[in-house]
């Protein structure tokens, strides 16, 4: 996959000095890695048995692959920040991290942009909850405006472009460097909804 990148507090320089330039280098090549043939693969195996279990997006396909290629490569998935059981729910989860860094990947709704900034400041920031995790650099990976169109997704989740959006006044409340990822569309194909029932729509690939 293809992608840009914003830096937040010159998090992309931090993330090319000596301390993190391997962590960074694998986790570009995880994104690289992933092709158009393995999303297509991927997303029209949910309705091989049942057409009208494929998606409507390619989201589930992409989160699904970069989980296995994270783990793969020894990425923590869904660590928690902190230790105290309080708060163990999936609120408090990263969705990966290893040594020095947390990711979120955000493809869920627009109204949860500030929390997914958030939670990697929270595993990067000192505070008095123990936590069960520390790092020292933010990531988010979400979606481009022009993947949300081609990609099949819902017209709510928040972009890479809202996520900018929200920096400026979230300036004061995330104290460490952030990077976002914004992935951009496949270049081979993009994606159709197709109604197959009363109210039932699915996310035909269609090849360019």
């Amino acid at each position: 996959m293809n992608f840009i990148t914003h830096s937040f507090r010159h998090a992309e320089i931090i993330l090319n000095e000596p301390e993190f330039i391997n962590q960074f280098e694998e986790l570009k090549t995880i994104i690289d890695a992933i092709s158009d043939d393995d999303i297509i693969n991927r997303h029209q195996s949910y309705g091989a048995r049942s057409l009208d279990k494929t998606p409507k997006s390619i989201s589930r396909a992409i989160n699904e692959l970069l989980k296995e290629s994270f783990r793969a490569h020894g990425w923590f998935n869904e660590s928690y920040i902190f230790q105290d059981n309080e708060y163990r729910g999936d609120t408090w989860r990263l969705d990966f991290a290893k040594q020095d860094l947390s990711i979120e990947v955000a493809f869920n709704h627009s109204s949860v942009i500030a929390w997914n900034l958030l939670k990697p400041v929270l595993a990067s920031e000192l505070n008095h909850v123990n936590k069960a995790i520390q790092t020292k650099i933010g990531i988010v990976i979400t979606a481009t405006q022009e993947m949300k169109v081609r990609g099949g997704f819902d017209g709510a989740i928040g972009t890479f472009e809202k996520f900018l959006d929200y920096l400026p006044p979230l300036q004061n409340f995330l104290t460490v460097p952030v990077l976002i990822i914004g992935l951009t569309p496949p270049e081979t194909f993009k994606i159709e909804h197709n109604q197959i029932a009363l109210r039932k729509k699915i996310g035909q690939v269609v090849m360019y």
